[in-house]
């Protein structure tokens, strides 16, 4: 997206303006700081904390809640848990399940009419990234009606939406706490990026009970989901000292505790680590948007219907080489956070073994090296960079770039 149309974004919108077209004076012609704006949803942490569900959504002004979730979930005995805890409140929700991974524009206009039939109001979402992008675009519809592709890009989402209630059960989407929607077009075989402040839900409840249930291959790949969420939050073009504190220490968090997870699944320390991890970067990203990395990943996801952390995984060390190639020093504190020795040392040596760093952990937990393996061709190369170009989340990427730039990318992570 264009510069200029990065600085027009009003601040009561999506909060993605960063640059002003004219510089902030004061009376005296002093400089003056950007405003800092920062957007999140009440927030319920720690181990049994979905026993507050039911008064969650009694406090929203639920009478016939709406709960999305997927089979996986059902299975796992989380939707059992969460029903009886509404029942506990006197609420019987409607449960909808029909959804795979990476949920599909048809996949949600069946959930809204499943919803508008049976005279639901607030709108529950207990899973992962697809179970939560899926109740916000019920919730889209509910207020807006339409298509939910129409509702692509910054703020077009203008009528207000029911109460949300989330309750995350991977540590990395950050869905639970952000203004994002994305959504697989199927008809064209990508991803649409839906961003909107008022997709924020109302209430996050984070219970890392819940995360203790993920297959090894989910929790790696939200967790590279989560880490990558982070480093693009605090180089982004939209930053500010509030998204920077919370990107840092979901980079340490993250860092020093995905594999724990993954080795000993049933420890409770690393599983709340992440699960703070995953929390603080969502809060982090859905106030400084994103970068290359996401709007990259969401062509892949769209095409191939891959896992979108892992997707991230393979892209984010190679992003992070390129926009250093422009600038290195955000990488630095980065870096750092994640362990590595950083005093006295170049910026660009430091980035490049940050982009190292990243490349090692997803090695540890198990992520292909490259696209390909994945299913990406050279014949892919062409239409995955055309429509990167047009995602949202690269307006904020601290590096313009221009479609070859795109492509080369996407080749050096084949």
């Amino acid at each position: 997206m264009p510069e200029q149309e990065i600085a027009s974004f009003p601040h009561t919108a999506s909060g993605v303006f960063r640059r002003p077209a004219a510089p902030r004076v004061g009376p005296h012609g002093e400089k003056r700081p950007a405003l800092a704006k920062f957007h999140a949803p009440e927030i319920v942490f720690g181990v049994e904390a979905l026993a507050e569900l039911g008064h969650s959504a009694l406090r929203v002004g639920a009478r016939r809640p709406f709960l999305v979730t997927d089979p996986g979930i059902v299975a796992a005995g989380w939707v059992d848990e969460a029903v009886s805890h509404l029942a506990d409140v006197g609420l019987r929700p409607t449960v909808h399940h029909d959804l795979t991974p990476n949920p599909k524009d048809h996949e949600i206009q069946a959930a809204y009419e499943r919803y508008v039939d049976v005279g639901s109001d607030v709108i529950i979402g207990v899973g992962g990234g697809s179970c939560i992008d899926a109740a916000k675009g019920v919730a889209i519809l509910s207020a807006n009606g339409g298509h939910i592709l129409s509702y692509e890009g910054l703020d077009r989402v203008v009528n207000p939406i029911p109460p949300l209630v989330m309750a995350p059960s991977t540590s990395g989407s950050g869905a639970d706490v952000s203004q994002f929607c994305v959504v697989t077009d199927t008809e064209n075989a990508t991803k649409v990026t839906i961003i909107s402040r008022t997709l924020v839900p109302e209430i996050s409840i984070v219970d890392p009970r819940l995360l203790t249930t993920m297959p090894d291959w989910l929790n790696a790949a939200t967790g590279l989901d989560a880490l990558t969420h982070a480093v693009e939050a605090f180089v982004s073009l939209a930053h500010n000292p509030l998204t920077d504190h919370h990107a840092l220490h979901a980079v340490q968090l993250v860092t020093q505790n995905l594999l724990h997870t993954l080795l000993d699944p049933q420890l409770g320390e690393p599983r709340s680590a992440m699960a703070q991890g995953a929390l603080e970067a969502g809060m982090a990203f859905t106030n400084a948007i994103l970068g290359a990395t996401h709007a990259m990943s969401h062509q892949v996801g769209g095409l191939l219907d891959a896992p979108h952390g892992v997707i991230n995984g393979v892209l984010l060390p190679h992003v992070i080489r390129f926009n250093a190639e422009g600038d290195p020093i955000r990488y630095v504190p980065l870096a750092a956070a994640a362990g590595i020795d950083v005093d006295g040392r170049p910026a660009r040596e430091v980035a490049e073994d940050f982009a190292q760093c990243v490349r090692e952990l997803a090695d540890s937990v198990g992520v292909p090296k490259g696209l390909a393996t994945l299913g990406v061709g050279e014949h892919n190369v062409g239409h995955l960079a055309r429509t990167t170009m047009k995602d949202a989340c690269l307006a904020t990427n601290p590096r313009n770039a221009d479609q070859a730039e795109i492509e080369a990318l996407f080749r050096e992570a084949m």
